[in-house]
């Protein structure tokens, strides 16, 4: 079969690797293209254009994949399917009909929940005990198509996104697998998959800044899902009023749920500071955090941090 790859971020390389290896024609890969440099900052990876670069595959980055730039770009391929993961557009109609089987999907969830752009962590800020990896049949609908394999996995309770996010690319090679083997003996006439239950969908937008606030209301447990999901980036933080007038945003680095008592103290307080971390109630339980990056600044241990910063119990986070 003869596969046009589309995808940008990692989640997609160990699939495009896979499909390179095997049996099939993978004659290039599209990807967004590369922004540049803003001031200071590099440009963001491209993890697939790296990965296409080193197995010597041809690259294709158009602005819009839907446009006519772009459809001229799939049509001279000749693709029987387009293998998408993790790539960044929405694909039209007209794109999905120049192959003869379509699209398929590799999505980091089990659809139909938590369809969108941050799956993975959305999938660990509500503490779920699982999740998955789907491969749809594409349709112009974001993530809706009908499913051809569906792979499970747990939840470790201490598992951050980020190795979720790697685990769940690997087992994702063996489900667009399944999902090609469904494809190579279809008539491209027959109903195909199984159509996601509209009931069921949850979503799961793209991360902002502000996801990483920490609302102290919650359990210390929620709070800590939310530092797995959301680390390196948006990052979880808090504001301490340093001073009358001076607040200094505090990003949580490490921390633990905790079943230390609190006593009546609010959520949000400070009920110890000292060598063995900064313990803070929270709306049910507490959290013990061990390492701390004040904002423009290194991570540092609780003990180093509150030589430069005395945080005192009873001071409030916000």
């Amino acid at each position: 079969m003869r596969i046009l790859m589309m995808g940008t971020g990692g989640f997609a390389v160990p699939t495009f690797r896979d499909l390179v290896a095997s049996a099939h024609e993978v004659p290039a890969v599209v990807t967004r293209p590369t922004r540049p440099a803003s001031g200071k900052k590099a440009p963001p990876p491209n993890p697939m254009l790296e990965a296409a670069q080193e197995l010597g595959i041809a690259v294709e980055a158009p602005e819009s994949i839907n446009s006519e730039e772009g459809l001229g770009i799939v049509a001279k391929y000749h693709p029987d399917l387009l293998v998408v993961c993790d790539y960044g557009q929405i694909l039209s109609s007209a794109c999905l009909s120049i192959p003869k089987l379509g699209g398929i999907n590799l999505h980091g969830s089990l659809l139909p929940k938590y369809r969108g752009a941050a799956p993975v962590q959305w999938a660990v800020y509500n503490g779920d005990a699982e999740t998955g990896s789907t491969v749809i049949h594409m349709t112009p609908k974001l993530d809706g198509g009908p499913i051809l394999a569906k792979f499970v996995t747990p939840i470790d309770p201490d598992e951050n996104a980020l190795e979720l996010e790697q685990r769940l690319a690997q087992q994702g090679v063996a489900a667009v697998q399944e999902a090609i083997a469904i494809l190579e003996s279809w008539d491209g006439q027959a109903v195909i998959g199984q159509p996601q239950d509209a009931a069921q969908v949850t979503k799961a937008p793209r991360l902002k800044k502000q996801d990483g606030l920490i609302d102290w209301q919650r359990s210390g447990r929620q709070i800590y899902d939310q530092l797995r999901a959301f680390t390196p980036w948006p990052g979880v933080f808090t504001n301490w009023q340093r001073s009358p007038g001076k607040e200094l945003r505090l990003i949580v680095a490490e921390a633990q749920p905790s079943d230390s008592s609190t006593g009546a103290a609010p959520a949000g307080s400070v009920v110890a500071a000292d060598a063995n971390g900064m313990l803070v109630a929270c709306g049910s339980g507490s959290l013990r955090i061990t390492k701390l990056q004040p904002a423009g600044k290194r991570v540092l241990a609780v003990e180093e941090f509150l030589r430069g910063y005395p945080i005192q119990p009873g001071d409030q986070l916000a």
